[in-house]
């Protein structure tokens, strides 16, 4: 009989066809290598959500092949996750130092203690059951990320991470170039790379212009307090705007609990440095003059419950917004947040507030490749199969196109999505079986026990409102002892509607009667005559379809 093939497998869990939520297998024969493990933030329709997490049914199915999680940065959709898979598989997880900071974080909330977690260094190589990861220095928007590659028995899979080419970062620490040219000379067999910028042209500006930009806002607002909102996560851009407010001798104090997460985090690793006694408490702004204050703040996003939010809607508890106050948004809206970003810009200038924001100024750039650096990537590691990820349906297909150009054939590259297992043998390359693949959605501390069913009754009730029908009947014969009453919310306001409630109660009335008649005492069927009576009754009054609710109870 002759051996079974060997076979290596990739499975993106999440992170194809939207942006966030990414997490990726690596499968050797029996053993398991899981490449991050993030979030991503609920879509519009999916109401009273939190957040979306991947779902990981296949890691379960195959939990004793996992040996490890290693995490390529410390943002949110790459380490959001981790802690709702550590409480169902903990298996060692392996980051750089400042990554494994914010690790703590989450673990502490979530009361996660037996986790081992180990610091890697970028360049360093670490042996993983069959596997050898090697970490390589990347440049992002946050200090120490690092693409990983993955060294099988079939060959290399180099995972990119989030990435772009600065050859001026902030840190000093520019991207291991001749690390991914000798992978590009040894032979890789699948590069696994960040899409998400892929729709743009040339390069992306490095972030070193952004400093430039700030020192020449803060030297024309001198006499204005200047409140800037960025990404918690933007150690690079906290770290200018901290070089800003010194080289101009302003305090700082820092807003919203992820940003003084995440500047704690820096500072006591090493990866922020702010000078003694320019770090002030938000609590004590009011003791300097306005022309001495710098504020750091969440909420470039114009998330409703974040500081920036709360500031322009007058609702912050520690600090007020003052009339001729500069409020500057470094980061661009993430697609679908456009509307929220909009919303709190309007209501800041309405508050007599100056606001500086992308459109108007350099104050962001981006922490993603565009295209003339995805080419040099490519280029240099020259992979023999391809697999774009990190991106939208619009972004993995135009990624492809751009390998295509550059002479991969078409047939190498491999246009995934969630779940769809990609199999490498020897001598080739093909799409697989597909595994469990899909969101998981938290809200509060519920995980998993709201589904798209639970998701349609919220979008029906705030759509159209909810009926409350009581009625109360003897257990004999059915008889109706009181009512019918008809509670009603979010539907009509009862008080100028007291004829069309009346008229319902009298369709109500009329069912009940009927089956009485015909002797009809078992719940569900009553139940449901009166909603279908009802519903009609409505909808021919008032073209509404509200949630109808029959309550039925025996005396």
């Amino acid at each position: 009989m002759s051996k079974k093939e060997e076979k290596l497998k990739i499975i993106p869990l999440g992170g194809l066809y939207e942006i966030g939520k990414n997490i990726t297998v690596i499968e050797y024969e029996d053993e398991i290598v899981v490449i991050d493990s993030g979030l991503s933030f609920p879509e519009d329709e999916m109401l009273g959500i939190d957040v979306v997490i991947p779902d990981i049914t296949y890691l379960l199915k195959n939990k004793d092949k996992i040996k490890a999680i290693v995490l390529t940065h410390g943002h949110e959709d790459h380490i959001g996750a981790l802690p709702y898979v550590l409480k169902k598989i903990n298996v060692p997880v392996y980051g750089t130092k400042l990554t494994l900071g914010l690790v703590e974080n989450k673990l502490k909330e979530h009361n996660l203690k037996n986790t081992t977690l180990n610091t890697i260094k970028p360049g360093s190589n670490i042996k993983i059951g069959k596997f050898t990861l090697e970490f390589i220095r990347t440049s992002h928007s946050i200090p120490d990320s690092v693409a990983i590659a993955v060294h099988t028995p079939l060959g290399t899979i180099l995972h990119t991470g989030d990435f772009k080419i600065d050859y001026t970062p902030i840190n000093g620490e520019v991207m291991d170039f001749q690390k991914f040219a000798e992978l590009g000379k040894k032979g890789v067999l699948a590069l696994l790379a960040d899409s998400t910028n892929v729709e743009r042209p040339g390069y992306t500006m490095s972030e070193s212009t952004v400093g430039d930009t700030f020192n020449d806002i803060f030297m024309t607002a001198a006499k204005q307090r200047i409140i800037v909102a960025t990404f918690a996560s933007n150690i690079h851009r906290v770290q200018q705007i901290v070089n800003a407010a010194v080289i101009f001798n302003r305090k700082v104090a820092v807003s919203g609990r992820s940003m003084v997460n995440v500047v704690s985090v820096g500072v006591e690793l090493g990866y922020l440095n702010i000078p003694d006694g320019v770090l002030i408490d938000i609590k004590e702004i009011d003791k300097y003059p306005d022309n001495k204050i710098v504020v750091i703040t969440t909420g470039s996003q114009g998330e409703p419950m974040s500081a920036l939010s709360r500031l322009a809607s007058s609702d912050h508890r520690l600090m007020e917004l003052h009339s001729g106050d500069l409020v500057i948004i470094s980061a661009s809206p993430i697609p679908g947040n456009e509307k929220m970003v909009s919303k709190v810009i309007n209501q800041l200038f309405k508050k007599g507030a100056n606001v500086i924001y992308e459109a108007l100024a350099d104050v962001h750039v981006s922490g993603h490749a565009c295209q003339e650096e995805l080419k040099l990537m490519h280029t240099l590691v020259k992979p023999k199969y391809f697999i774009p990820v990190h991106g939208e349906y619009r972004h993995l297909k135009q990624h492809a196109e751009l390998a295509e150009n550059l002479g991969m054939p078409k047939e190498n590259i491999f246009v995934g999505r969630n779940g769809a297992v990609i199999e490498f043998t020897k001598n080739n390359a093909k799409f697989g079986s597909f595994v469990q693949a899909g969101n998981i959605l938290v809200d509060g501390l519920g995980v998993g026990d709201v589904g798209n069913i639970v998701l349609r009754d919220r979008k029906h009730l705030s759509e159209d409102g909810l009926i409350v029908v009581v009625v109360t009947i003897k257990r004999e014969d059915g008889q109706v002892v009181s009512g019918p009453d008809i509670i009603s919310r979010g539907f009509v306001y009862v008080r100028e509607s007291e004829d069309l409630m009346e008229e319902a109660r009298g369709v109500v009335r009329d069912v009940m009667i009927e089956c009485e008649k015909k002797q009809i005492t078992d719940w569900a069927t009553l139940k449901s005559n009166i909603r279908d009576a009802l519903r009609n009754y409505l909808y021919s009054k008032i073209k509404r379809n509200p949630m109808i609710l029959p309550i039925i109870m025996e005396v």
